[in-house]
């Protein structure tokens, strides 16, 4: 990070001050906990020089903590601008000073130069690469999952219609207008190694064989990948057992029944509902902790960019508290 040349008054009064705040921490942790450098490398060769005409451009360092920050706080490009003006604590994670904040047109062009160049994927491989390194990836077993992803159903825009690339979905009694978010999870550390996403109109189980890396002994899916076994796009060879859960109103019918047997089936579905559950905490992350409940933008592919950014830094996240977990275990 860029380091200020003289401290103004300001600074040495924001220096001085008593009591370190959340999102102060927040920072911190992502400033000791990213990858900075190995994502650097995979947007440097895309990213202006400035040794042309024109105004010279942000340093790639700052502009890639601009779009960390507005990412895991859900601004938009005009609210990252504010909030860089308004919020000291995040202009010090971005290294920039108060007279030389980027517009929101400069941070409208970072994040469309992520886009145009399949960078988040490539980030997304590259720190999953770092964290495999530190066998956070144990490959044994897959867990998948999907989540829908609401998109404003208003026509009052410039097409006069809902975003074409959105689709309805029913769950349960309900039905949602949006995308679908799918996840192949490890599932031992509950890091996510595969992710698609499509319209909400797309059946979980029609995804499934996407989010496979193709090492895994098992998969395990709730009841909407029933026949996942049976699908022709699995693999043939050696293919995963399918370790998917029995459907709740079957389940429901069982608890009728008082016999040892349908014992034995409850407590499985109960012991496989919590395996699955690191599935979930990927979704809370990305829904509760990012504020990303809502697609931003019309289409999928900026979305999907979006997201894919987010799962790289939960992952990152998620991969330090299970070192930790491990850790004090180990201790104890």
């Amino acid at each position: 990070m860029e380091q200020y040349q003289q401290l103004s008054f300001a600074d040495v009064e924001y220096t001085n001050k008593g009591k370190l705040t959340r999102r102060e921490k927040f920072l911190n942790q992502l400033e000791e906990l990213l990858p900075w450098s190995v994502m650097r490398a995979v947007i440097e060769p895309h990213y202006a020089s400035g040794q042309g005409r024109g105004r010279k451009p942000f340093a790639l360092n700052a502009m890639l903590h601009v779009h960390v920050a507005q990412i895991v706080y859900n601004y938009s490009d005009p609210g990252m601008e504010d909030a860089l003006y308004e919020i000291e604590s995040l202009r010090r994670f971005c290294g920039i000073r108060l007279e030389a904040v980027p517009d929101e047109s400069t941070i409208l062009q970072f994040r469309h130069l992520l886009e145009a160049h399949g960078l988040t994927e490539q980030i997304f491989a590259a720190i999953n690469q770092t964290l495999g390194e530190r066998g956070l990836f144990l490959r044994a077993g897959t867990i998948v999952d999907a989540s829908l992803i609401a998109a404003p159903t208003s026509t009052k825009n410039q097409d006069k219609a809902r975003d074409p690339e959105m689709h309805s979905s029913k769950k349960g009694n309900q039905w949602f207008f949006g995308s679908k978010f799918h996840i192949g999870v490890d599932s031992e550390t509950g890091l996510v190694h595969t992710l698609t996403v499509t319209s909400g109109n797309v059946s979980d189980v029609a995804e499934a064989a996407k989010l496979l890396h193709g090492e895994e002994q098992f998969v395990q899916g709730d009841a909407g990948y029933q026949g996942l076994d049976k699908r022709p796009e699995m693999p043939t060879e050696n293919p995963p057992a399918s370790v998917i859960a029995m459907r709740p109103g079957k389940l429901a019918k069982l608890t009728q029944d008082d016999s040892e047997e349908v014992r034995q089936l409850r407590e499985a579905a109960r012991e496989l509902a919590s395996r699955r559950a690191k599935v979930e905490h990927v979704f809370r992350d990305i829904k509760v902790r990012f504020g990303y409940a809502k697609n931003r933008y019309r289409g999928l592919a900026k979305n999907a960019a979006r997201l894919t950014f987010l799962t790289a830094i939960a992952n990152v996240l998620r991969g330090d508290a299970y070192e930790r977990r491990c850790l004090i275990a180990s201790v104890i």
